[in-house]
């Protein structure tokens, strides 16, 4: 399950986990903060007492976005701007 919203500066989807009872802990939430420049994933640590936070630039996140569908290896994404 998730949500979305939209805040003045970003928007927050948050990713909820859900199991079936008995098969498995659950985990914290997952927010996900997309802003005009960055996006920031968030989750509590399991004790309840950090917030662990991911800052990704654009271009960060559209490489990983490509590396998702990749094979192992090393690769660069070059601009095709210019």
């Amino acid at each position: 399950m998730f949500t979305i919203e939209h805040d003045f500066d970003a928007t927050v989807i948050t990713l909820i986990d859900e199991a079936e009872p008995n098969t498995r802990p659950l985990n914290e939430d997952i927010v996900i903060l997309t802003f005009d420049d960055r996006v920031v994933v968030e989750q509590m640590d399991p004790d309840g007492t950090d917030v662990s936070r991911i800052t990704f630039t654009l271009q960060q996140l559209a490489e990983l976005r490509l590396a998702l569908n990749l094979p192992e290896g090393n690769y660069r994404v070059e601009s095709r701007e210019g």
